[in-house]
């Protein structure tokens, strides 16, 4: 079943059920009125008992006969009975049979009642009155409801054919205005058959512009489309620079341990500067490894976050750095601040921000570190960075022409970047006169 045709159904299904509600509240309502109204013409009728005896008598008269005191007589479409005093339960059984009640009715200790009844197969409604001085006797004033059948009959006959032609109308038209509502669906869903048979996820979603749910369920789309498109060009260039980088040190390791394989293997004089210069290719190659893994794991929204002191991360990297033989001086200025990060991962990337000062700074020179307001920045005084080289600096794999003679893999800073924005930071580098300041700043948790 289409979802057109379950729109359809649905709006139909929803007005018959509010016509068949209203339908309950009618019926019963115009039945209520058109009872009252009998009761209201049987009291009037009671009300006028010496008129209606006038006429009774005037009736018997030209009709010739006795007068029937306690037999009941049609005036128009009632019927009138006079019962004579003193009234006795179980008595005048011409009409309907007189109980307890009626002798009580006319003895004045029972008010007036109404009934229904039956007489000669003709339904009645029926009022049962007190007739002179009590004890006295009855009068008996009934109104035929075979009129009122009829139109309750009609009337209930016409809520059933206005409720299901109702909701049979309401499914039609619902289904019919289905198609225009839902004709952004159905160019959303060729979108996506279109995408999943060419993978192609540039394919325009500008359709779907309006204000309401689908329209931003498609804008929606359009930018989960966009992001998929960068995420997978990013790991396609991720691959191609990684190939890249790996071809490199994996060729040179080759050809070590081929020159190593051939003549006389390790008793070659060079054997040994070989054997070294194969160690430390490997070790490149380990680490740029380490800094693929870390890479795709930081850039994932990790699941272990707590309140962090940064100013004390800082301090922990700081310490770590300054027992390296040939780290430069090292000052600090560390203000308590606290974030809410993953631990670990904010401490790589002060790491990687402090070994990128170390590994620039020259033997003598000083590197500043500050912490404040949930900003961390590192000031080192080194060659700095071209104009050129500012806006790569964080990119994957980026190297300047300076250090490209330098060893590393272009991916410290970058991890850095995706460590920092992964916990909505900024990254930033401020070149200086005299070396270059990093920094990342991150939200503060609320004191």
């Amino acid at each position: 079943m289409t979802l057109r045709t379950r729109v359809g159904l649905a709006g139909g299904v929803v007005v018959l059920l509010a016509l068949a509600v209203a339908s309950l509240v009618v019926y019963p309502a115009v039945r209520s009125i058109m009872r009252q109204q009998v009761d209201a013409s049987l009291k009037q009728s009671i009300s006028e008992g010496d008129s209606l005896a006038r006429q009774l008598k005037q009736k018997v008269a030209e009709s010739g006969d006795k007068i029937p005191i306690d037999e009941p007589v049609e005036l128009g479409s009632m019927l009138v009975q006079f019962v004579s005093g003193p009234v006795y339960p179980g008595s005048n059984r011409a009409f309907v049979e007189i109980t307890p009640r009626d002798a009580d009715v006319a003895g004045g200790t029972q008010p007036p009642y109404f009934q229904d009844t039956t007489y000669h197969g003709v339904e009645y409604r029926l009022l049962t009155s007190g007739m002179g001085k009590p004890p006295g006797g009855l009068m008996r004033v009934a109104h035929r409801q075979d009129d009122q059948t009829a139109i309750l009959a009609s009337l209930a006959a016409l809520l059933v054919a206005l409720t299901l032609g109702g909701g049979l109308v309401a499914a039609v038209t619902a289904r019919l205005a289905a198609r225009r509502v839902l004709r952004p669906v159905r160019q959303l869903t060729r979108t996506v058959e279109h995408i999943t048979a060419t993978h192609d996820l540039t394919a325009p979603v500008d359709h779907l512009t309006g204000r309401d749910e689908i329209g931003h369920l498609g804008q929606a789309f359009a930018a989960m489309t966009t992001a998929l498109d960068a995420s997978m060009r990013a790991q396609r260039q991720l691959v191609a620079d990684a190939s890249h980088e790996l071809r490199t040190p994996l060729t040179s390791l080759t050809t070590n341990l081929e020159l190593l394989a051939d003549g006389d293997g390790l008793r070659a004089p060079e054997a040994p500067a070989l054997v070294q210069d194969a160690i430390g290719q490997a070790r490149e190659l380990r680490s740029l490894i380490n800094n693929l893994v870390d890479l795709a794991r930081y850039g994932k929204n990790t699941a272990r976050t707590e309140d962090t002191r940064l100013d004390l991360v800082a301090k922990t990297v700081i310490a770590k750095a300054a027992t390296r033989t040939s780290a430069p001086r090292f000052t600090s200025a560390l203000t308590p601040c606290l974030v809410h990060v993953d631990p670990d991962a904010i401490e790589r990337a002060i790491g990687n921000l402090v070994d990128n000062a170390v590994k620039w700074s020259p033997p003598d020179g000083e590197i500043t570190i500050t912490v404040a307001d949930g900003e961390f920045a590192v000031t080192d005084e080194g060659p700095g960075i071209s104009a050129a080289d500012l806006p790569f600096v964080f990119d994957r794999f980026y190297r300047s022409t300076q250090a490209r003679s330098m060893p590393g893999s272009g991916l410290g800073l970058a991890i850095v970047r995706q460590v920092v924005e992964t916990h909505g930071g900024q990254v930033a580098a401020e070149p200086l006169d005299h070396g270059l300041r990093m920094r990342f700043r991150l939200p503060v948790v609320p004191g």
